[in-house]
């Protein structure tokens, strides 16, 4: 299996994307050191890009992750950090988008 690569698109509800990106910041290191994670950060728009970008807007972030194998993210999404991250932070998000790609 082939590296994979995730964007995930995370909206908050108005406001709350501070306190979101608190919360999953502080997840950070726990997610970097598990079996098979290559990287993962949170990114938001960068200021001034002109007219090539598409903003995501002030309530999304996007966290780009690499992963060694689809079974080292399913056990990611499975893990006890994961689920308390989720849990702390569901009242705050209005939707999410998970895009799960490979390269061709």
């Amino acid at each position: 299996m082939s590296i994979v690569h995730v964007l995930a698109f995370i909206t908050t509800k108005p406001g709350q994307r501070e306190a979101v990106l608190e919360k999953f910041n502080a997840n950070v290191p726990a997610v970097l050191a598990e079996n098979g994670c290559i990287a993962y950060e949170a990114t938001i728009d960068t200021k001034d890009a002109g007219p090539i970008q598409t903003a995501v807007g002030p309530d999304t972030f996007v966290v780009v992750e690499k992963w060694a194998s689809l079974e080292t993210l399913a056990a990611h999404g499975a893990s006890a950090h994961m689920k308390a991250y989720g849990e702390s932070t569901k009242d705050m998000v209005a939707d999410r988008a998970i895009h799960v790609l490979s390269a061709t």
